[in-house]
């Protein structure tokens, strides 16, 4: 008979997760709770129940309202904020909106999210700029290491620093008010890749200064999956157009910006995930009594709790310094010869630790085959008992598979 499952914290009754899975992968997609779920179906029922008036008549103000919110939350004028299913297509609407010439250079990290990467690659292709990428060590000893490579790449060609405010693979925060400020003063914008950032990280979006910054909410902020924020600085918005142009582009009213205008309606299409933000707000604010605040702290550290349990089992120093994590954290693994498995290319040890221990954890390769990387990414419905249950599955799977 199997060993029980370890309890998740106590909170994660307020989730419907899959009690017959230790769910430690929260960083990937988010988990929406059920109040938050609930918030939405009522949503949907007013939107089926008369289209017409909940698009036409009702949307505007909704999302005005959600919008106010949110910009509070994240230190912003509501006018320079957009809503966007996520932080993928915000990276994709800044830069395919933005023109380049032959001989412009785009600086990226070597730690960019792939999809983001991809979207910059293919800009540079199409404008035949270059892309020009900083490479950053893993194991790093702090965020001045960043600073100094991102800097030194700079030049007179340079245009843009697209950049990770949380590392995906690495789950690195990254210095990014110092460098927005520093490429700023060389006459060069940012576009920061915030998606962890919202509800992870205090955000104040007003003071970072940043061009472009794009960040999803249902990851850290628990909202239902589509929801997620575009931050086009005043001086910008001219230029910033949405991926799917619809009626406000040709629009003659003056009562709203064409920035808002374009992006609140860009056809038909389920709006609820951001109208859902207040709720998902109000949720966590109330989780714990120190608020969302507490909860940030929280989870930074059972993020280092649970890191340290697994560098007990792997050996070796913590890869980076508490000061550069967030909620998530990501400790290198013993090289792996074996080729991913299945369709998705998942690596044979997050495969094992599914199905033998019903663990549901990222184990990533980057940038090579050779480096390994398992992330952890906790969120209050996780507790260590579960962190405990997965180094020791660690464990046993590399001593199964013959590894050190």
């Amino acid at each position: 008979m199997a060993a029980p499952l370890p309890a998740p914290s106590p909170l994660a009754k307020h989730w419907d997760l899959d009690p017959d899975v230790v769910f430690l992968n929260h960083g990937s997609f988010g988990a929406c709770p059920r109040v938050v779920l609930a918030e939405q179906q009522l949503l949907r029922k007013e939107l089926e129940s008369e289209p017409v008036r909940f698009l036409h008549r009702e949307l505007e103000p909704r999302l005005d309202t959600a919008r106010a919110e949110l910009a509070a939350f994240v230190g912003a004028d509501a006018a320079d904020l957009a809503f966007v299913p996520n932080a993928t297509t915000g990276v994709n609407t800044v830069l395919r909106s933005l023109s380049f010439a032959p001989g412009d250079e785009l600086l990226v990290t070597d730690h960019e999210y792939n999809a983001c990467r991809n979207v910059l690659d293919f800009v540079a292709a199409g404008s035949g700029a270059r892309v020009v990428v900083v490479p950053l060590p893993f194991p790093i000893d702090g965020p001045h290491v960043v600073v100094e490579r991102v800097l030194a790449a700079v030049t007179a060609r340079t245009r843009l620093l697209l950049i990770d405010h949380v590392t995906s693979p690495t789950g690195l925060v990254l210095p990014v008010a110092e460098l927005v400020a520093a490429l700023h003063a060389r006459g060069v914008d940012t576009l920061v890749d915030g998606a962890h950032a919202p509800g992870m990280l205090p955000l104040d979006l007003r003071a970072l200064g940043a061009a472009y910054y794009t960040g999803n909410c249902h990851k850290w902020l628990c909202t239902p999956k589509g929801s997620a924020l575009l931050h086009v600085r005043a001086d910008r918005q001219e230029h910033i157009r949405p991926l799917v142009l619809s009626h406000g582009a040709n629009s003659r009213r003056t009562d709203r910006s064409r920035f808002q205008l374009e992006f609140d309606f860009p056809g038909t299409h389920d709006p609820t995930p951001y109208l859902c933000v207040p709720a998902a707000l109000r949720f966590l604010a109330g989780l714990l009594p120190g608020g969302l605040a507490e909860v940030q702290r929280h989870n930074h550290e059972l993020a280092l709790a649970g890191r340290q349990l697994l560098l007990d089992v792997l050996g070796g120093p913590a890869p980076a310094p508490a000061s550069m994590l967030g909620s998530l954290a990501a400790v290198p693994l013993p090289p792996d010869d074996r080729p991913p498995e299945g369709p998705l290319g998942l690596d044979p040890l997050q495969q094992a630790l599914f199905a033998q221990h019903r663990i549901e954890v990222p184990v990533m390769r980057w940038p090579s085959p050779r480096l390994r990387l398992l992330r952890i990414s906790p969120q209050v419905h996780q507790s260590q008992e579960q962190h405990q249950y997965l180094a020791a599955a660690v464990a046993t799977e590399l001593r199964r598979g013959g590894r050190p």
